[in-house]
């Protein structure tokens, strides 16, 4: 019956510290893939992201720099911290836009994130584009010949999570209509984007 006391107190260390190490991203038995763990998670909201890309360099539209800004959804039910979470996407819906007057895109569509370890880890997005470019069957001069009003648009990041809310990436966006229309000069994008984990 003396054992009772020290078995309790035992129980609520050990409990205390699996608590504590959830809050950190860090709980008891987590596989080595997965990412750090969020201290909360908001229902459905993934993630927000802002960031700056330099605009298609090799263009007719090179010499700006746009922003970026996107919002992440999870839908399905991503389980982040299992070898095949990168599995299931999360739906995506974003803007890169412009301000001297060359093409600005407004996307839509999923994102694959693969956990290279818990704090690098690899982004393949792939989705649908509305822009405001160039869209007649002549290329314009100084435009980028975009051809349709929509097209398809993809993305790949290389990515670093600082902490369970804060991550940074490389990133690289193309959006063109796979020649579909008469003009597909396309455009890519490259630059980073800082992220906010819910």
């Amino acid at each position: 019956m003396r054992s009772l006391p020290l078995i309790a107190a035992l129980a609520c260390a050990l409990s205390g510290a699996a608590a504590h190490a959830a809050d950190v991203g860090g709980p008891v038995g987590a596989a080595p893939w997965g990412a750090l763990e969020p201290a909360r998670q908001a229902p459905l909201l993934s993630e927000l992201r802002l960031g700056a890309v330099v605009h298609d360099p090799l263009s007719p539209e090179s010499g700006a720099v746009d922003v970026k800004a996107e919002v992440l959804f999870d839908p399905f039910g991503r389980a982040p911290h299992t070898p095949y979470g990168w599995l299931t996407p999360r739906v995506h819906v974003g803007a890169t836009g412009n301000f001297t007057g060359h093409t600005s895109l407004l996307y839509a569509g999923f994102t694959w994130t693969f956990d290279i370890t818990r704090r690098w880890f690899v982004e393949g997005a792939f989705g649908g584009t509305v822009h405001t470019g160039s869209t007649g069957p002549l290329p314009v001069a100084g435009e980028n010949a975009m051809g349709c009003r929509t097209a398809f648009h993809e993305s790949a990041a290389l990515g670093y999570r600082f902490s369970a809310q804060w991550s940074v990436m490389l990133t690289v966006e193309h959006a063109s209509n796979a020649g579909l229309c008469v003009q597909n000069r396309g455009l890519t994008n490259a630059g980073f984007k800082v992220a906010y984990t819910f």
